[in-house]
C-alpha cells in the first residue's frame, strides 16, 4: 500500500466521521477504509446484542466479492471465538500458520468499536497475511485509533436527525399559529392541507372526515370546490377508508417494515397515475375521526416523512375536531352532544337504535299501565239571558246616536235621539186647536147655546188627548239603556237622518253580570258528562288564559249542527267576570271526566268508529 493511498484512506475516514447517510452506506465504506488503513486481507464486522444474546452476527465483510483463500476462510470460521476474546480486553492480536501453505505467517486483529448510543457490542476483525509481528502491532494500533469512527458517525447522524426534528417542530409551531388563527372549520382544514402540500412537496393533500361508518371527502388542497360525485373522489374515499379500517399509516410503495394492506392505494395510484401516496389516520381520545392523504410525484414517502406527517396530524387534529363540532348550527351541536352522552350510558354502537328500543318499551308500558285525566273537549259560546231589545217607538228619523256596538251603557244613559221637529210642530198645532175649542166652548156658554158648548167641549178634549199623545211620543224620542250592560247590536252612526219604522229594533243590549256557557258536546262524548263536573275554558281571543267552569245543566234533546248532533251543556263560571268578556265569544271547553287508561284515551274514538263501520 502506497503512502498516497494511505493519505486518501485517512481523508475518507475523516469524511466518514461526519457522514450522515444510512448505515447501509456507511458500513461498507468504513470497512473498505479500515482495510486499507490496517493493511488487512479481510475485514469482518460482527455484532452481538448486549441483552444476553450469545450469537455473533456478521454485518459486513470486505472485500465483498471473490472466494477467500484457505487462511481467510480459517479466520472466518473462528471469528466467534476471536470476538469473544475481544469483548473483555477491548482488542486481540493472535498469530497462526496454516500447514497447507508453505512459509505462511498471518495475524488476526480484533478491536471493539466504541458506541455510546447503542447496547449492541460491535467488533471489527481483520486478517493480516505474511506480516511481521511489528507490522501487526502497528496495524492493531491503527485499528484501535479508527475504532471511534462508528461512534462519531452515530453522533453525527443523531445530531443531523435532531436538527431536522427541531426544524420540523418549529415548522409545526408555525403551522399551529396559522391554524389557531382560523375560527371556521373549512378555512382551518384548507390551511392545513395547503400547508402540508407546500412543506412536504405534495401535488395534492386531501382531508376526509368520518361520517357514520364512512369517510366523506371534505377538503382538497388548492381547490375550494369539487364534485363529491366524481369517480376520482369516490376512489380517494376508498383509499382513506383503507387506512381508517386498519387504523395505520399506509404508504405506496409500501414501506419496508410495514404490514399494512394497500390494495386500494395501489389501485388508486394505477388508475389516477399517481406515483407515490401516503394516508394517515387522525386520532382523538374518541378514536379515529379523519384521514389525510398526500399525493406526490417527485419522490417516494419514506419513514421519516411519515413520522413528521404524524407529528403534524397529532398537533392539528384537536383543533380541527373542536371546530368540526362547534362550527355548525346549535341543533346539530346538541344532537351530537346528546349522542355522545348517551353513548357513555348505553354504548357507542347503534346508540339511536338502543335508545329507540328503550323509549319504545317505556312508552308501551306507559300506554298499557299508565293512567291520566281524560278531558272531554268541545266548543262553547258565552251567553246571557238578560238581553233587552230597544225598538223605535214611532215612525221618524234618526237624529243623534250616542253609542255603538261594544260600548258599555249605564242604566238610563241616552243611547239614541230621534228627530222631534215634526212632533214639536204637531204639539204646537194641538195646543192651538185645544185653546180655540176652549174659547168656543166659553162663547157658547155665554150665549147659552148648550149644544154648541158641548160640541166645543168635546173637540177641546179631543185636542187635549192628541196633545198628550204627542208629548208622550216626545218623551219616548230619547232611547235610554234599561240597565247596565253592553251593546251587542245597533251600529247606527252611519244612518243618522235615515227613516225608521215603528217597531224596528235599534239596539240590543245585554247584561254582563249573569254570563254562562253553552258547550256543544258531541253525542259520542255526552255519556261522559255529569252535573257538577269541573273543567277549564280558553277563549279564542285569549288562548293563553284559562278559566275554571262547572257543568250545571244538560239539555235532554240533541241539536243538529254542522259536523253532527250535539248536546248543549250549560256551564257556570267559577270566577268573577273579566271586563273584556262579551256575550257571543267562543272558544274551547275541556271538562274533566276522571282517570282513564292512556291507551284507551288515544284509541277509543278510532275503536268506536271501527266498531260502527264493521258492525252488521
Amino acid at each position: 500500500m502506497t503512502y498516497q493511498s494511505e493519505i486518501d484512506a485517512i481523508e475518507r475516514l475523516e469524511d466518514l466521521r461526519g457522514f450522515v447517510g444510512t448505515p447501509k452506506e456507511f458500513w461498507p465504506s468504513y470497512l473498505e477504509t479500515l482495510t486499507e488503513i490496517v493493511r488487512a486481507r479481510v475485514c469482518v464486522l460482527v455484532i452481538k446484542s448486549g441483552t444476553g444474546d450469545s450469537q455473533w452476527k456478521k454485518v459486513a465483510v470486505y472485500p465483498t466479492k471473490g472466494v477467500p483463500d484457505k487462511v481467510s476462510q480459517l479466520v472466518l470460521d473462528n471469528i466467534d471465538s476471536t470476538a469473544d476474546d475481544c469483548v473483555d480486553s477491548g482488542y486481540v492480536l493472535t498469530s497462526g500458520t496454516d500447514a497447507s501453505v508453505a512459509n505462511s505467517r498471518n495475524f488476526t486483529l480484533a478491536a471493539r468499536l466504541r458506541s455510546d448510543l447503542a447496547d449492541d457490542i460491535c467488533v471489527a476483525v481483520c486478517l493480516l497475511i505474511d506480516t511481521r509481528e511489528s507490522a501487526a502491532n502497528e496495524s492493531l494500533a491503527r485499528l484501535r485509533l479508527v475504532s471511534d469512527a462508528p461512534n462519531n458517525y452515530q453522533l453525527s447522524r443523531l445530531l443531523e436527525q435532531t436538527r431536522k426534528d427541531v426544524q420540523q417542530f418549529s415548522m409545526v409551531l408555525d403551522l399551529m399559529v396559522l391554524i389557531d388563527a382560523e375560527t371556521r372549520y373549512m378555512a382551518c382544514a384548507m390551511v392545513f392541507c395547503n400547508e402540508l402540500a407546500s412543506r412536504f412537496r405534495c401535488e395534492r393533500v386531501s382531508l376526509g372526515w368520518l361520517k357514520g361508518n364512512n369517510i366523506r371527502l371534505q377538503v382538497l388542497s388548492h381547490s375550494e370546490k369539487f364534485d363529491a360525485k366524481m369517480d376520482a373522489v369516490k376512489r380517494l374515499e376508498y383509499v382513506m377508508e383503507e387506512s381508517l379500517d386498519q387504523d395505520e399509516e399506509i404508504a405506496w410503495p409500501v414501506l419496508a417494515d410495514s404490514t399494512a394492506i394497500a390494495r386500494d392505494h395501489e389501485k388508486y395510484c394505477r388508475e389516477q397515475s399517481v406515483p407515490y401516496l401516503c394516508s394517515l389516520p387522525l386520532r382523538t381520545e374518541d378514536g379515529t375521526v379523519a384521514v389525510i392523504t398526500c399525493e406526490r410525484s417527485n419522490e417516494p414517502f419514506i419513514e421519516t416523512d411519515v413520522r413528521y406527517l404524524r407529528i403534524y396530524c397529532d398537533q392539528v387534529v384537536r383543533r380541527l375536531s373542536d371546530l368540526k363540532r362547534y362550527d355548525r348550527w346549535f341543533g346539530a351541536r346538541w344532537f351530537s352532544t346528546l349522542k355522545k352522552n348517551l353513548g357513555k350510558l348505553i354504548g357507542f354502537e347503534h346508540t339511536w337504535v338502543k335508545l329507540s328500543a328503550v323509549l319504545g318499551c317505556v312508552l308501551l308500558a306507559f300506554l298499557l299501565f299508565g293512567k291520566m285525566s281524560y278531558r272531554v273537549e268541545a266548543p262553547f259560546v258565552l251567553n246571557t239571558d238578560d238581553i233587552a231589545y230597544l225598538p223605535a217607538p214611532f215612525e221618524g228619523f234618526i237624529g243623534e246616536v250616542h253609542k255603538q256596538i261594544g260600548d258599555l251603557a249605564v242604566s238610563d244613559e241616552p243611547l239614541l235621539l230621534l228627530d222631534t221637529k215634526d212632533l214639536l210642530l204637531e204639539e204646537a198645532a194641538a195646543m192651538a186647536d185645544h185653546n180655540r175649542y176652549v174659547r168656543e166652548m166659553e162663547k157658547a156658554r155665554a150665549d147659552q147655546q148648550l149644544s154648541d158648548m158641548q160640541i166645543a167641549a168635546a173637540l177641546a178634549e179631543q185636542a187635549s188627548i192628541r196633545l198628550d199623545l204627542i208629548r208622550h211620543r216626545l218623551s219616548l224620542a230619547e232611547i235610554k239603556a234599561p240597565f247596565d250592560g253592553v251593546i251587542v247590536e245597533g251600529d247606527l252612526r252611519e244612518r243618522i237622518g235615515s227613516p225608521v219604522k215603528q217597531g224596528d229594533v235599534l239596539f240590543k243590549i245585554a247584561k254582563l253580570s249573569d254570563l254562562y256557557l253553552d258547550v256543544d258536546v258531541g253525542e259520542n262524548d255526552v255519556h261522559e258528562i255529569e252535573i257538577g263536573m269541573t273543567g277549564e275554558i280558553a277563549f279564542t281571543s285569549q288562548p293563553r288564559l284559562k278559566f275554571p267552569i262547572k257543568s250545571a245543566q244538560i239539555e235532554p234533546a240533541a241539536q243538529t249542527k254542522e259536523g253532527g248532533n250535539v248536546f248543549v251543556v250549560r256551564c257556570e263560571l267559577l270566577q268573577t267576570n273579566e271586563m273584556w268578556w262579551r256575550p257571543g265569544m267562543s272558544g274551547i271547553a275541556k271538562l274533566d271526566a276522571g282517570k282513564r287508561n292512556v291507551l284507551w284515551i288515544f284509541t277509543h274514538k278510532t275503536i268506536d268508529y271501527l266498531r260502527m263501520f264493521f258492525w252488521w
